[in-house]
């Protein structure tokens, strides 16, 4: 089983602008992406990004880079585009690593690409464990609930499932079970083909209702396979308080690279 990792990264971001080349120890951030996705088993990596800053920023290093429209709406869009591009077949594997995530555990883009290869789902994602109460209710991450199939059930920022016994005197610190609560994870594997599929699909009222892209999937009835990722990754870049955390865990990686 073989598959290309694309990693999208736009210049623009609102919250911190210029995001992809923030440096971190005399690397931009895209450039620890790329490398922790290359010592996955993709047999290839490529950037795609809409700005030559990122292009030229990465051309000592010799990293791929495909050069997209400006215009795209989303990331899917962006791989889309990438997968014409490439001239990927329709069973091709493709998985789509987030450009802000430089701490990334190379063991997750194996699992899911391994994941999707052995299911008969044209998308694969992975998700983890929630520990606390604070995590439940924050909006900002994304909960999933799945079936004994091992199929996504439904994704939401809501509290989900919602344990109406361990919740049931109404106040804002009670003690719910969380052993079916799980974070989603923000990687995914896809068929090449069914990228093509999914921006033929109209958008749906759930996605546009939660902001979550992968609800158009479930909306149209396409199956999502998920799995417990074998490791929990570390979080994200998304503001500049983000990108201090990551320099400061990344202080001693900088003599090892």
């Amino acid at each position: 089983m073989s598959f290309v990792v694309v990693i999208p990264a736009r210049f623009s971001s609102t919250r911190l602008p210029g995001k992809p080349l923030a440096d971190i120890h005399g690397k931009p951030m895209i450039q620890w992406v790329v490398e922790q996705a290359q010592k996955s088993s993709a047999v290839r990596v490529v950037v795609a990004t809409d700005d030559v800053r990122i292009q030229e920023a990465l051309r000592p290093c010799g990293v791929e880079v495909c050069l997209t429209r400006a215009d795209h709406d989303s990331g899917t869009e962006r791989l889309a585009e990438v997968v014409e591009l490439l001239g990927l077949a329709e069973n091709d594997i493709v998985v789509n690593v987030q450009g802000d995530e430089p701490l990334l555990p190379p063991a997750l883009v194996d699992q899911v690409a391994n994941l999707l290869a052995s299911s008969h789902a044209p998308m694969a994602t992975l998700c983890t464990n929630i520990d606390t109460l604070d995590e439940l209710q924050d909006p900002n991450v994304v909960k999933v609930v799945q079936s004994a199939q091992g199929l996504a059930l439904y994704f939401s920022r809501s509290m989900l499932p919602y344990d109406r016994d361990g919740m049931a005197d109404g106040t804002p610190d009670g003690t719910p079970d969380l052993s079916q609560c799980r974070r989603h994870i923000g990687i995914y594997a896809y068929r090449a083909g069914f990228i093509r599929r999914y921006l033929a699909l109209p958008v749906s009222p759930l996605e546009q209702l939660e902001k979550l892209e992968q609800l158009r999937v479930l909306w149209h009835g396409e199956p999502i396979a998920i799995s417990d990722a074998c490791e929990r990754p570390q979080p994200g870049v998304d503001t500049p308080a983000d990108l201090e955390a990551v320099r400061r865990q990344l202080a001693g990686a900088k003599n090892l690279n």
